[in-house]
């Protein structure tokens, strides 16, 4: 059966943005890993959002330029690169490579290591399965997304991805680093919406995480590590997560602090950050040697 980005988002063609975007949130929420819902088709939401999102790409797509395709083919879309003449920003490491194994491991440990698991996806195990596990889901789909909104970014960016920062299990998803900065990262999906308070993100749903106090932590050991110093330390939300596009939660040693959602991420990596003054080109080729000298991956 096939489906247009609107039939894939439960919304009418003549919805208006608004609707379009509540439409959106809808979607994710019913197909999110932590309510059950199946990660393929919870991706394949994301991807339709990606064709008719903004204004611009989806008046692109009624235009005629967008054709109809099928569920499967949203899906596959996210296992395959796309064919883009287009140079990619460079880019090292796994993303969402180190959660997957977790989510794997973990899952065998709940169901139990003597037990046949013939799809570790399937929407009804992923359903009944504890939130924690849910959860490493859900982040690995999460960074998945982000990096392939990076790879776009173009030649003049770096990126490194599951980057290890300090203990075992501490790492920074992302950093990226282009003529607007040097950016450390973290891709979440906590399965609801978060708000802003006291330069940290709360909300029911993260149960009493400190995302952004985890990042700082995070960039500080890295920082030290590599001798660098980064302009901003970025938490990048499902676009359903936030009210706004971008917001700003203060500064930490410096770097500017930033929720941003998935749709507006490129935008905040081109123009970087307000009064904050471009890498030249012998010091961003100094930082990205640093880092390449002395990242370690997890």
């Amino acid at each position: 059966m096939s489906a247009s980005p609107y039939e894939v988002l439960g919304a009418a063609a003549s919805a208006t943005d608004d609707e379009l975007r509540r439409a959106f949130r809808l979607a994710l929420r019913k197909t999110h890993p932590d309510t059950g819902g199946d990660p393929q088709r919870f991706v394949a939401v994301q991807l339709a959002w990606e064709r008719i999102g903004s204004p611009e790409r989806r008046a692109a797509y009624d235009s005629g330029r967008g054709q109809i395709e099928s569920r499967e083919t949203f899906t596959a879309q996210a296992a395959r690169p796309r064919h883009d003449s287009r140079p990619r920003a460079r880019a090292y490491g796994h993303p969402g490579g180190w959660r997957r194994e977790k989510y794997l491991g973990r899952l065998r440990e709940w169901v139990g290591w003597g037990v046949d698991i013939a799809d570790p996806y399937d929407p009804v195990l992923v359903r009944d399965a504890p939130r924690e596990i849910k959860r490493i889901l859900a982040d690995a789909l999460a960074e998945e997304a982000t990096a392939r909104g990076l790879s776009a970014l173009g030649i003049g960016y770096t990126i490194w991805h599951d980057v290890a920062a300090g203990n075992p299990d501490d790492k920074i998803d992302h950093i990226v680093l282009g003529p607007s900065g040097l950016f450390a990262m973290l891709s979440e999906d906590f399965g609801g919406p978060v708000r802003v308070r006291k330069g940290e993100l709360i909300g029911e749903a993260l149960e009493g995480e400190r995302p952004m106090h985890e990042l700082a932590t995070r960039a500080k050991v890295l920082a030290r590590s590599l001798g660098v110093r980064f302009t901003a330390l970025v938490i990048v939300l499902p676009d359903a997560a936030l009210d706004e596009p971008l917001t700003g939660l203060g500064s930490i040693r410096g770097a500017a602090t930033i929720a941003v959602r998935q749709e507006h991420l490129a935008a905040l990596l081109r123009t970087g950050v307000p009064d904050v003054d471009p890498i030249g080109g012998n010091e961003l080729f100094d930082v990205r040697s640093r880092i390449t000298g002395g990242v370690r991956f997890v």
